[in-house]
């Protein structure tokens, strides 16, 4: 893809920041009919040495994405699995010597379990830093690599390629009211390159330097709750050149969820290689869900209903340490960010057990009772026409996966440059 990019032909390859098995089942079975690789990649949070958010490790995430994969056939070959934003970040409140210890270890074990691609990102000040210098926040990415080289190289694992920088917007869009959006200036580009690659060459890293692929930077694409900051190309254009004088260097773009099929395909055409996207696809699958909800109503008394949206509600009120900062307003007005928010908060209640419970049973309703084609032209329209040409099965199942490989529909075309 670098290669591709620095010869003048616009590749890119979208990577997909997710745990779901839903949004990962889809990921693989895209890759498998478009005869592509799929990049999966685990955040710090959501995944590290002490489980994260989601409750797994990094050799757990490994299992969990194999068994999938094995399950629906993709070549382990064409598997890739990245580490995003790995480092101090998760323990940023504790000071440098503690944080950086423990992403030491995070970096590690990631490393150890396999992950191929390896966002390094320390540029989040730690308890006690004060403003981060560029010059400590490239010594530490440094140290960082060093953890990783050390450890692929001790257990005789390849080593892997590595991404660099961090000018993102947070992770699963911007609270409201937040920050302006800037694109990132190409001297600021310029300068964390010259840093790292000193801190690199610094550590005697010079190596590992030359399977850095990508620098993070901001192109000016990012949502909100119901707001989406679309991709303007005239406005990125010095940023886009920039990077046409590094060699071996494209750029990742984080949160390009949302963006029209014409704008993913202009960030990939202005280097903007490597496209991040997450809580789309949940979002996606959301719908799906909640669609698949309405036909039930259709077709089954209320008692006998799933009502998975309800669950996922009464998951989340009843533990909103994931949603409460970044939605405002009364509690109405919260209750249909919950829901509807682009941002997808709701993302992080599906493995809770009542939501799980509620969800088996919409899908156990569809086991046996066809789902008449008018319902799903009314409720789900737009895999409607797929369905009628057979393309997609009319299971339950197989309309959840359809709704999210519509979506990574736009980024084969934004990728590869073929049309839907």
């Amino acid at each position: 893809m670098v290669a591709a990019q620095k010869a003048g032909i616009a590749r890119g390859v979208a990577s997909v920041c997710s745990a779901h098995p839903f949004v990962l089942e889809a990921v693989l079975r895209h890759g498998l009919v478009n005869n592509t690789p799929a990049l999966i990649e685990a955040t710090c949070n959501q995944v590290n040495q002490f489980g994260g958010y989601s409750g797994i490790t990094p050799v757990d995430f490994v299992g969990f994405v194999g068994q999938i994969a094995e399950r629906v056939n993709f070549p382990h070959s064409k598997l890739i699995l990245g580490g995003d934003h790995l480092g101090p970040l998760v323990w940023s409140n504790e000071p440098a010597v503690v944080a950086m210890a423990k992403a030491k270890q995070l970096v590690r074990e990631y490393a150890l379990a396999g992950f191929a691609k390896i966002h390094l990102d320390c540029s989040m000040p730690c308890a006690g830093d004060g403003d981060l210098s560029i010059e400590l926040m490239a010594q530490r990415t440094a140290e960082l690599a060093r953890e990783v080289e050390n450890a692929c190289s001790g257990a005789g694992l390849p080593l892997p390629r590595y991404v660099v920088g961090t000018e993102v917007p947070p992770a699963g869009g911007t609270k409201a009211g937040q920050h302006q959006l800037v694109i990132t200036d190409p001297a600021q580009a310029a300068r964390t390159i010259e840093q790292i690659q000193l801190a690199f060459s610094q550590a005697g890293l010079e190596s590992a330097w030359k399977r850095v692929i990508a620098l993070v930077v901001q192109p000016g694409v990012e949502f909100g709750d119901v707001t989406i900051h679309d991709y303007d190309r005239n406005a990125a254009s010095e940023l886009a050149r920039f990077i046409e004088t590094i060699p071996g260097l494209v750029y990742e773009a984080h949160s390009t969820d949302y963006q029209a099929q014409q704008a993913l395909r202009a960030l990939v055409e202005d280097h903007f290689a490597i496209l991040k996207v997450g809580p789309g696809l949940t979002f996606a699958l959301r719908e799906a869900v909640f669609a698949l909800g309405y036909i039930e109503k259709e077709l089954f008394p209320p008692e006998e209903c799933s009502h998975v949206p309800q669950a996922l509600e009464e998951a989340a009120m009843l533990n909103p340490i994931h949603w409460q900062k970044y939605y405002r307003g009364n509690p109405q007005e919260q209750t249909f960010m919950l829901k509807f928010s682009l941002s997808d908060r709701l993302r992080y209640y599906w493995r809770d057990a009542n939501v799980q419970k509620s969800l088996s049973h919409l899908l156990r309703h569809f086991k046996d009772t066809p789902i008449p084609l008018t319902l799903v032209s009314q409720f789900m329209p737009d895999i409607y026409p797929a369905v009628r040409a057979g393309v997609v099965p009319n299971r339950a199942q197989d309309l959840l996966l359809a709704r999210i490989e519509n979506i990574l529909d736009d980024y084969q075309a934004a990728c590869f440059g073929t049309e839907k």
